[in-house]
């Protein structure tokens, strides 16, 4: 029939190859990430059965109580900073026996202390291949909960909002003794990172096949212009912000190593990851220890988004690219 359009038909050997180099890369981004956190996994530990997460909580005792917190809540704050939010609310649980109950406004304070500051040697790790640098990133890491709480705390205080105690939802799960059971854990762990990466990255090349991921940054692009975040970054930035540091890490580094992303758009995208990340899952676990969404999720997300466009404008641009040189 004239005119008639032949159907577009998907060669084999075309997807196979296809197949073949997402899985290569998903592979490389990978045992990049595992090469940093495997060794700092197994510090960790060490440095978790050695008793040593006292030692860096002592100091937090008087931020704590600037913060309206009692003094002892900084060892919560520590093991998040050593190890991972869930270690975090862990030994928050632990300690209310000796602190009594808290307010919802106290609750939600140290919930978003821990959210902009967890995991700080892993996470810092992944920032600096980045080539955005673990010391820049952690510092503004420390400093942005420490600033976000103490407005927060002033808000709270002045108005007597959020002040009754508020019940825990959630009590962990003593862990399995010995190291077999942790290392099983860990192993698992870092196999479903690289069934995310695998996920995320087909996800990203479905799109820009499409032509979605095009629509995406268009879309995006004026909000990101303001933090200083160019449209090559904005899907990674979005990953980044809904899913974790080390999943949209992973995927910057994986650009960046293909040099498609501007140093200053890493500098941002991975501020802006590092102060706001896994807004979903980790607003849903602070609401179980009693937080108020309003502090985790929207105070958080906006004062990460006004710290980064400033940071951007105030950082000068060959201190960006020093830092990306110690990679």
């Amino acid at each position: 029939m004239p005119g008639r359009v032949p159907p577009v038909r998907l060669h084999p050997m075309s997807f196979a190859a296809a197949l073949s180099s997402l899985v290569r890369d998903a592979v490389r981004v990978s045992l990049t990430l595992y090469k940093i956190l495997i060794p700092i996994i197994i510090g960790v530990k060490i440095c978790t059965e050695l008793g040593l997460v006292p030692y860096l909580a002592a100091p937090l005792g008087p931020v704590m109580e600037l913060l309206g917190l009692p003094g002892a809540m900084g060892l919560a704050w520590a093991t998040a900073m050593l190890s991972n939010i869930y270690g975090g609310m862990a030994v928050f649980v632990a300690l209310l026996p000796q602190t009594g109950p808290l307010s919802q406004a106290q609750v939600t304070v140290l919930g978003v202390a821990m959210l902009f500051a967890h995991n700080l040697i892993q996470e810092g790790a992944v920032t600096k291949r980045c080539g955005a640098g673990f010391w820049t990133q952690n510092a503004i890491r420390l400093g942005g909960a420490f600033l976000c709480g103490l407005i927060l705390h002033w808000i709270f205080s002045a108005g007597d909002f959020l002040a009754a105690p508020v019940p825990v939802l959630w009590t962990p799960a003593p862990d399995a003794p010995g190291l077999l059971p942790w290392a099983v854990g860990q192993a698992k762990t870092l196999g479903f990172i690289f069934c995310v990466i695998l996920t995320l990255m087909a996800l990203m090349r479905a799109l820009t096949a499409l032509g979605l991921s095009r629509f995406m940054e268009a879309a995006l692009a004026p909000f990101l212009r303001l933090m200083g975040i160019g449209t090559t970054a904005a899907t990674i930035t979005i990953i980044g912000l809904t899913l974790g540091i080390g999943y949209g890490g992973g995927l910057i580094i994986h650009e960046v190593d293909q040099g498609t992303i501007p140093r200053r758009d890493v500098f941002a995208a991975a501020t802006l990851m590092s102060l706001s990340h896994a807004l979903i899952e980790d607003t849903i676990l602070m609401t179980l220890i009693g937080t108020s969404p309003w502090g985790s999720l929207a105070a958080r997300l906006i004062f990460s988004l006004a710290a980064t466009a400033a940071l951007v404008r105030l950082i000068p641009r060959f201190t960006l690219e020093a830092g990306s040189q110690t990679r």
